[in-house]
């Protein structure tokens, strides 16, 4: 599966060099959001199917919100991290990694509250966030659990990244998944305003 994802990627690249595709270029939102709500709606007929794990979810109880919250710090600590690194202010590299791959949403809500430049950094560093996540969950999930795959996935584990959580890792997890990206999808739009503005 990893392999066919970095093969599309690649071929998308070249496809797009070629100029032959510019009229597809105006369907391509329309396609794309499309296709996802597809595999969402199947991934959503796997998950309501799955009893076993409604009921496992219901035994662990406010625990689920752990991983989430794990995940948050980790995000934002390492970005400040690498900050540091890179002679980054801390507000800046916190709010940029408060995006947690939603990269839509943390790219905009910085270049209108603080500048382009920043929101530009957020809106890469979470695109490639996600990307790294869709070709290392298949990975991950066959040496480590399937858990370890919502750590790269961050937000995006509620709806892009949730169909590779699914076949990766099973539905159970997927479950798992779904409401960790829910829960830090709802604080991308509180943090990172919060951490932009620490100066």
């Amino acid at each position: 599966m990893t392999l066919l994802i970095i093969a599309a990627l690649i071929f998308g690249i070249i496809a797009g060099k070629s100029g032959y595709f510019a009229t597809y270029l105006t369907y391509g939102d329309a396609i794309t959001t499309y296709a996802l709500c597809v595999l969402l709606f199947s991934v959503g007929i796997d998950l309501g199917r799955n009893r076993e794990g409604w009921l496992r979810l219901k035994t662990l109880g406010t625990k689920i919100v752990l991983v989430p919250l794990s995940i948050a710090v980790g995000s934002i600590v390492g970005a400040v991290l690498v900050g540091f690194l890179v002679m980054m202010p801390f507000n800046e590299a916190a709010a940029v990694g408060a995006g947690f791959g939603w990269y839509s949403l943390s790219g905009v809500l910085i270049a209108r509250v603080y500048n382009v430049e920043v929101g530009t950094i957020a809106f890469l560093a979470n695109v490639f966030r996600e990307l790294i996540a869709i070709i290392l969950m298949p990975v991950l999930a066959r040496k480590w659990g399937g858990y370890v795959t919502f750590a790269p996935g961050g937000a995006t584990t509620m709806d892009t990244t949730l169909p590779i959580i699914n076949k990766a890792a099973g539905p159970d997890i997927a479950l798992v998944a779904f409401i960790s990206g829910v829960l830090l999808s709802t604080l991308v739009p509180f943090l990172v305003p919060l951490l932009i503005n620490l100066v």
